[in-house]
């Protein structure tokens, strides 16, 4: 007797509130000549949860269901996907109105503990996050030195609005060496939180993935790394103490610091498998 299919999982119904990531604007260079240029998007998107005001993000606004979707799991605020009714975004009034199934219990104790953080923008992050540390677990994910070669390279290629203009930060998710999502924000937690949206909303597990990003890792982007199940991180940037603590405490790979073929492994060696034939050559004592 054939077992009966599982039944779908409820997906929530999303808006898809386009917006232009770009502006352009007359500046004076150092030689006097005037020029146009593009400079990002940045707008204010306040988030109702069941009606009830939630949140004010600073946004670009490039995918801005998804970073409502990211910002409720990775605040743990809805912990199933299947009890989002709908995501709403109405560019008129910059708002976005998530509805749920059946409510979120106790809202109000939930969100009143706030910590600030070193995120530009949001910044701020609800204080149960760091008592959910010691119960995170996080697969077996390892990274080679050519697949970590290769993402950057991917990333290298990629056209983005940060070429065009600046002022924004990018994130982006990959297997192995294929890339599977890439977002840009003007925060970087904005981007991370929008792959995390992606993540859940697709039911695409963290297992076997690694994260990039522009930005630094600070401990808000570890802890949301390690809530979306993912173990490697890699960043162009630098890395906080906080950051390397929280990181080493998981049991998370932190590369930082990544251009071309350099990087700096700053903890889970574990994780990765070393290919120094790859690396570039080490140029002559002075």
């Amino acid at each position: 007797m054939s077992a009966l299919p599982e039944p779908a999982r409820p997906r929530p119904l999303l808006s898809s509130a386009s917006t232009r990531f770009t502006h352009e604007a007359r500046v004076v260079d150092e030689f006097g000549h005037e020029r146009v240029v593009q400079m990002p998007a940045e707008r204010d998107l306040t988030l109702y949860l069941d009606k009830r005001e939630l949140v004010t993000l600073m946004t670009m606004g490039g995918q801005p269901e998804l970073l409502a979707l990211g910002y409720l799991r990775n605040q743990r605020l809805v912990t199933d996907i299947a009890q989002v009714e709908s995501v709403q975004v109405d560019w008129d009034v910059n708002a976005c109105a998530i509805t749920t199934r059946g409510g979120v219990a106790d809202i109000e104790a939930r969100t009143a503990r706030r910590i600030v953080t070193t995120g530009c923008g949001q910044g701020t992050v609800f204080g149960g996050l760091m008592d959910e540390v010691g119960s995170l677990r996080l697969g077996d994910t390892r990274l080679t030195q050519g697949e970590l070669y290769g993402l950057l390279d991917a990333m290298r290629r990629h056209e983005t609005v940060y070429k065009s203009a600046g002022s924004v930060h990018g994130c982006a998710l990959f297997e192995g060496e294929r890339l599977l999502l890439f977002t840009e924000d003007v925060g970087r937690h904005n981007a991370l939180d929008a792959i995390a949206g992606w993540m859940w909303l697709e039911g695409v597990s963290g297992e076997g993935k690694t994260l990039y990003t522009t930005g630094r890792l600070t401990s808000e982007m570890v802890i949301k790394s390690a809530q979306m199940g993912v173990a490697v991180v890699v960043s162009r940037s630098g890395i906080t103490e906080m950051g390397h603590r929280l990181a080493e405490q998981l049991g998370m790979a932190l590369f930082a610091r990544c251009t071309n073929r350099h990087f700096l492994l700053y903890t889970g060696r574990e994780r990765f498998v070393a290919q120094p034939e790859l690396a570039p050559p080490v140029p002559p004592a002075a």
